[in-house]
Order: C-alpha cells, then structure tokens, then sequence
C-alpha cells in the first residue's frame, strides 16, 4: 500500500470525474494524455487496486475508483483551505506558444498584456513550427499559441495578415533562362514551402530546393550564404543580411492566426486575442504614417 498520495496524480482522478474522460481531463489538466494516463497507473499501483474498468468503448471508475475518488475531493478540499488560510497562492502557469516568424515582435506584446492583465501568472514559452505548436495545443501542453496560417483550413482565430516576401542575399542573381530557381526553405512538412513552389510553378519557371532547415535561422543563414531565394512572412523590415526580390511571382499574404486549447479560461483567451490584434492595428497605423 502507498504510504503517501500524489497530489498532482490525485487532481487528476478528480478532473477525469468531472470532464468524462480521459482526453478532455488531460486538456483541462494541461498534461498530454499519455502523461494523465501514467498518474492513473502509479495510483493504481501504490494503492493496489483497479481505479476503471472498460465501460463500452470508454472507461468508467470501479466501485475501488469510486471510494479513491471521493477521498480524492476531500484530501483536495482540505489541502486548498489550508493554503487559502496561509495565503499561498499556487503558481498559475501559461504556456505561449509562437512560430519563429512571429515571435520577436508579437511575443513581447503579450508579455506585456498577460502581466497587466494578470500579474500573478507566470509566463512560458514554447518557440516552434507551426504544425508543431497545433499539436502541443490540441494535446493541451500549449495553452494558446500564434501560428502562421499559410493553407487558410488551420483552424483557431486570425488576428492579422503578413505580406509573403522573397528573399536573397545582395547581389543574388536569377538563373539563367531555362534553369531552375534555387529555393531555401523550411523542411516537409511546410505550407510556406508548397506556397513558393506553387507560386514559382504557376508561371513557368523550374525549382530544386537548394536548402533546407528544421528552423527560421538555418533557412535564413541558407539565404544569406546565397544558395537561393527564400520566401518568409514580414511583420515589418527585411531580416539582416537579405534584400527583398520584387523580380519574382507575387504570393500575396498568410494569416496569423491564435490557437487555443480545450478549457482555457475565457479572460486569457480574450487577452491573447485582443493583444494580437492591437499589434496589427498598430502596425497598419505606422504603414498608413510612413506611407504618408
């Protein structure tokens, strides 16, 4: 028999009682569903008994789940008055997530905007590709994250638009007539990819990826050593080292867009959106100033 009880594990127990299942809890409680799955086993195996048992294609508490559950709520309820009574505060945690396009200049903002709006919350994050960043979201490790909407069908809310620029090192010149366009880009998969091989296919011209990288800066370094041109969404300037190509098809723009996870408390979720949309507000107000 266990001599003592995860209170981690124990929280668990209660939030799959109170969402209906497993999945659900595991958004709830922030973890991946593997991780909520292996609470489930340790507290199982430190009491010795069986916590659920099949119940048609789902999962419902046994009659020993049932008694460990309601022990469960009453070891919570008396551990959270007592830290109620000493005034200690559990850390409330929130994990952003950005791609690598949007994150120097969108990520300081909602610095900014999550510590104003709630200044006991401790902030991490999470730097990464797109597909990436939808995952950990949906699995519920991230609790919201801005990611680069290049397909339109990424699903969450846009909160803005990027222009779709090419770029190249000073002094890169065009293949000759006939010859393909060397192309530096993000590795498979990668919607931006298909969006500049699509755009150079659409008018004629031939493509072989002359590079390619997992990340921003290794497709940035591979532009800047001039192994080709490489097409990457703006938020205003051109990265150090390249120049803009306006000798190229136009590609037009990709959304940002923020993704949040199942049970999010509404009051970050709004904060997150309203953050990012006053970026955007502010960047078109600077647009309309310089171009005036």
């Amino acid at each position: 028999m266990a001599s003592s009880l995860d209170l981690d594990h124990l929280r668990t127990l209660v939030a799959i009682a109170e969402c209906g299942g497993f999945s659900k809890a595991a958004a709830v409680r922030h973890i991946s569903q593997p991780a909520l799955s292996q609470h489930v086993r340790l507290l199982e195996r430190g009491l010795k008994r069986k916590l659920f048992e099949k119940d048609g294609r789902g999962m419902k508490f046994t009659p020993a789940g049932e008694q460990v559950l309601a022990e469960a709520r009453h070891i919570l309820g008396v551990h959270d008055e007592a830290l109620e009574r000493l005034d200690a505060q559990a850390e409330h945690l929130v994990v952003v997530g950005s791609s690598e396009h949007s994150a120097e200049q969108l990520l300081p903002e909602m610095i900014r905007a999550l510590s104003d709006a709630f200044p006991t919350v401790t902030t991490r994050f999470e730097i990464g590709r797109s597909t990436q960043l939808e995952d950990s979201v949906g699995k519920g490790t991230v609790d919201f994250a801005f990611i680069l909407a290049s397909r339109g069908n990424e699903g969450g809310r846009q909160i803005g638009r990027m222009p779709l620029t090419w770029y190249a090192a000073p002094g890169w010149t065009p293949p000759a007539a006939g010859q393909p366009v060397p192309l530096v880009a993000f590795e498979e998969p990668c919607a931006l990819r298909e969006r500049a091989m699509a755009a150079l296919g659409g008018e004629g011209y031939r493509v072989k990826v002359a590079g390619q990288s997992t990340t921003l800066e290794g497709v940035l370094a591979g532009a800047r050593a001039g192994l080709g041109v490489a097409l990457l969404p703006s938020l205003g300037g051109h990265p150090v080292g390249l120049q803009a190509r306006d000798d190229l098809p136009a590609v037009g723009s990709a959304g940002l867009n923020v993704l949040t996870r199942r049970g999010l408390d509404p009051e970050i979720e709004l904060t997150a959106i309203e953050a990012g949309e006053a970026f955007f507000s502010r960047r078109r107000l600077q647009l309309v100033d310089l171009a005036g």
